[in-house]
């Protein structure tokens, strides 16, 4: 059994995102001195922009050499597709709510400008788990060696974790999976061009839960937000994983920490 994961508090989002993105520069820098290659796990969403804008601001301080540097997303919307290999296609990548779109204009768009011309993040070295072979993706981490940092983020409601609902087991794999109506209303916070549920899409291609504790070499859970109280609560409870929350995966993690901001804990900022 694990031991619960003590929280870090910070002030505020963005101090906890600055503080994330110096140890993920210092390592993309540490990795290009050694000639490694630096995989960093990224969820989309709200959670993880502070880290990203607060990485770009780092990146061209820094001026950081990026192409040595992969970035491993997490999920995406499908849809069902008879004629697809799988039976799923992606949503349109362009969509407002397409996990693609995210990382190409909130993560990658920002860090290539900061890196500079011929400086940026390789097209090729953005990973997505694929409807048509969900599998692929383990087989690429694997291959790769890892997640040298894995950046990871709860759901509101019900303490999701990339797509994986309450009840997905333990050594779950990168896989097609159906939403919850839970975890799809929270998804219309995070995608407010959705007018109503009906239109946000039932079914996502998603890394599992043992591909997120087994091929990470760090992971860094962030909650902030007053509405995040709970998953906080459930977090620091946590002894080990708990399928009813998802999101304690992060105990059973390497070098696991936990980044929270004080009105997730229910503390005013000082």
């Amino acid at each position: 059994m694990s031991a619960p994961l003590p929280p870090r508090v910070f002030d505020s989002p963005a101090l906890l995102g600055a503080e994330l993105a110096r140890e993920i520069a210092d390592g993309i820098a540490e990795a290009a001195g050694a000639g490694w290659r630096y995989v960093l796990g990224c969820p989309g969403g709200r959670s993880p922009k502070p880290v990203y804008e607060a990485l770009a601001e780092l990146t061209a301080e820094r001026r950081l050499d990026l192409r040595h540097v992969v970035i491993a997303m997490m999920d995406e919307y499908v849809l069902p597709d008879p004629d697809a290999p799988g039976g799923f296609h992606d949503v349109d990548h362009g969509a407002h709510n397409s996990c693609h779109r995210f990382a190409a204009e909130e993560i990658v768009a920002p860090l290539d400008a900061a890196a500079g011309p011929g400086r940026g993040i390789p097209a090729d070295a953005v990973w997505f788990p694929d409807p048509a072979d969900p599998e692929a993706h383990e087989r690429r981490l694997v291959d790769c060696g890892g997640v040298d940092l894995f950046i990871l983020a709860c759901g509101a409601s019900d303490g999701h974790i990339a797509f994986n609902p309450p009840g997905t087991d333990r050594h779950s794999t990168s896989r097609i999976v159906e939403l919850a109506d839970t975890t799809r209303v929270d998804n219309m916070g995070t995608f407010p061009g959705f007018a109503s549920l009906d239109e946000v899409p039932r079914h996502g291609v998603t890394v599992g839960v043992e591909t997120i504790v087994a091929h990470s070499r760090r992971a860094v859970m962030i909650v902030h937000g007053a509405h995040k109280r709970e998953a906080v609560r459930r977090l620091t409870a946590a002894h080990g994983y708990d399928p009813a929350w998802p999101a304690t995966l992060v105990t059973e993690c390497a070098d696991a920490a936990l980044y929270v901001d004080r009105a997730s804990v229910g503390e005013d900022a000082a």
